[in-house]
Parts: structure tokens; C-alpha cells; sequence
């Protein structure tokens, strides 16, 4: 017989493999795709030849950037996945906060012999979110670098177009020819993809993410500090990677800002609207049931006693032949203020 810390459910299996994995595999593989392959054709955009926000130095390869982007990507994943880890299980550890956990997740019981425990559960829910919606960024700065094709920094600096030709031969004559480019092909592809910047937007959204579990779900009585260093550091480690990426002419100031708006925007959402910023599903507060004010009247008027009424209720007293003025009233009557 199932306490009253268990739910049953048949379905919760069968949703998670055939529609949230589906989803999953879904999203990786249109991230493969972008990240890749030449699927998706990127933007030619045109631009100046004299433009000087467009001729700063070719800083090198990604991999000679003060934060390789293999390393970043790494740390962006494992970082908060080890947080989220590490916090629910010494939750689930804890005794002091076992029993809040506890109260907030039931343990799922699927057919006879399966029980989904709430650790199980919390830990899946939201490592899985924040993988998902990290497949999410990535997919949505690509495809705004795909259709965009806004150009990097360093764009003329590898475009390396002619410019003693018809195309340059004015200063301020706008050049929309793709070909015009003399240099490696690959390197200009790679500055044709600008706007927004993936770094930013990646290194924002895990830092909003776990900032947000943080918050949240971990508990400090006896610090004021320590939550607040961790969030605030793990901002600031975003927040440098973004300046990185303009100090090294990489990405412009506006791909930068896009790129954490996009990231944040993305890390909001999911920990509001999905994961119910990190609580669980029965920790909503019970509704109180609201009182029945048919029984009681729309509006209470005052009534008040005339004097005739007062007269008849001392009446008795003042046939009274007891001459004793205490039992006389005075002349002066109170009038009476009663509610009906």
C-alpha cells in the first residue's frame, strides 16, 4: 500500500522516452547541424572598404584567444552540472533539509516494482533542462549569425579584397560582391559570424542558470556571504568573457550585449516557467477554501430607539410608588444605538 509520500503514475515513463527525449535528440541534432555541416547557407553582407570599425587586426585562430573556446565549452557544461549534482545530493544527505525535499517531491511508483526517487528525479529535471536549454542558445546564435552574416572586427583584415579594383576604387562606394574576397575562405566565413557572440551568450546563460539554482534551493544560516561570492563570481566570470571577446576585436560591443541578452532571456525562462525556479511540484502552498458570505446581508445600518420606545421600557419603573430618587431615572433619557 503506497504512503502518503508516493504517487502512482503509468505515464511518466512513456512521456519521458518517446516525447521529452525525442525533443532532446531533436535539439542536438539541429544544433549538429548548424554548428557542423554547410546546411544552413550563411548571409553575404556587404560593407565599405574604408569602414574602420571593420579593419582592426586579425587576433589569430579561436584556439590562440586567452579563453579557447574548448575550454569554455567545457566549463559552461560541467561546471553547472556539477553544482546541481553536488547541491541535491547534500540536500538528500542532510537531515535538516532532507525533510523539506521530501515534502516537496513525491517518489513516483511505476507499475509494481519501480520507484522513481525524488533525488532521481530533481537531479534528471534539472540537468536535463539546463542541457536543453544550452542546445537551445547555441541554436538560436547560430541561426542569428546565419541570417544575419554580420561581419567581425577583423573582417577586411582576412577579406583582404582589392583594392586598386573597380570594387574599392571609391571611398565610399558600397561593395555587396561575395567574391571580392582574396584571403582564406574559411577564415572569412568565420568573420561573417558575429552577431551575437556564442561566447557570451553561452558563458551568461550557465552563469544565470546556476545563479538562479543557487539562489534558490541552497540554504546558508550560519553565512551572508558565501551565496552572494558564488553568484556574483560566477557573473563575473561571464561578464569577462564577453569583455574578452571585444579586447581581443573579436565580436563588437552590440554582438557582445545580444549575446547576453540572449543567454539570460533563455536562462530566465527556463528556471521560472519550467523548472518553477527550482522547487517542486507539490511545494505550491494549499488554497485556502473562501467563506460563504451568502448567509450575511449586503450592508449593516444602524438603528436607533426613539424616545417613545424608551418611555414604554421605563414605563414600570416610573409607576413606581417608592419615592427613592435612585430608582427614579433621570430626565435626561440615552438614546440607544443598536445594529440589526
Amino acid at each position: 500500500m503506497a504512503s502518503d509520500n508516493t504517487h502512482r503514475s503509468y505515464s511518466i515513463i512513456p512521456c519521458f522516452i518517446f516525447i521529452e527525449l525525442v525533443i532532446m535528440a531533436g535539439t542536438v541534432l539541429l544544433a549538429y547541424y548548424f554548428e557542423c555541416t554547410d546546411t544552413f547557407g550563411i548571409h553575404i553582407q556587404g560593407f565599405f572598404c574604408n569602414d574602420a570599425d571593420l579593419m582592426k587586426p586579425y587576433p589569430g585562430a579561436e584556439e590562440s584567444s586567452f579563453i579557447p573556446p574548448l575550454i569554455l565549452y567545457c566549463v559552461v557544461a560541467a561546471a553547472p552540472t556539477g553544482i546541481i549534482f553536488t547541491g541535491e545530493l547534500s540536500m538528500y544527505i542532510m537531515k535538516s533539509t532532507r525533510e523539506t525535499l521530501l515534502a516537496q517531491e513525491k517518489t513516483i511508483v511505476t507499475g509494481e516494482c519501480c520507484y522513481l526517487n525524488p533525488l532521481i528525479r530533481r537531479i534528471v529535471r534539472f540537468i536535463g533542462v539546463f542541457a536543453f536549454g544550452l542546445f537551445a542558445t547555441d541554436i538560436f546564435v547560430n541561426a542569428g549569425q546565419v541570417v544575419t552574416g554580420n561581419l567581425a572586427p577583423y573582417f577586411l583584415s582576412v577579406c583582404k579584397p582589392n583594392y586598386t579594383g573597380s570594387e574599392c576604387r571609391f571611398n565610399h562606394q558600397f561593395v555587396s560582391n561575395g567574391n571580392i574576397c582574396t584571403g582564406n575562405q574559411v577564415v572569412v566565413e568565420r568573420a561573417r559570424r558575429s552577431f551575437p557572440s556564442k561566447e557570451a551568450s553561452l558563458s551568461v546563460y550557465s552563469a544565470v542558470y546556476v545563479t538562479m539554482y543557487i539562489t534558490s534551493t541552497i540554504k546558508t544560516k550560519s553565512s551572508r556571504l558565501a551565496k552572494p561570492v558564488l553568484c556574483l563570481g560566477t557573473l563575473c566570470a561571464a561578464f569577462l568573457t564577453g569583455l574578452n571577446r571585444v579586447s581581443e576585436y573579436r565580436n563588437h560591443c552590440s554582438d557582445v550585449v545580444a549575446g547576453f541578452i540572449l543567454g539570460s532571456s533563455v536562462a530566465l525562462f527556463l528556471g521560472i516557467c519550467v523548472v518553477n525556479n527550482f522547487k517542486g511540484a507539490h511545494s505550491a502552498a494549499t488554497k485556502q477554501k473562501p467563506e460563504d458570505y451568502r448567509g450575511l446581508p449586503l450592508m449593516t445600518f444602524p438603528r436607533v430607539e426613539t424616545h417613545l420606545e424608551t418611555l414604554m421600557y421605563y414605563s414600570p419603573r416610573l409607576a413606581c410608588l417608592d419615592p427613592d430618587p435612585s430608582v427614579v431615572p433621570k430626565q435626561t433619557l440615552p438614546v440607544v444605538v443598536s445594529t440589526i
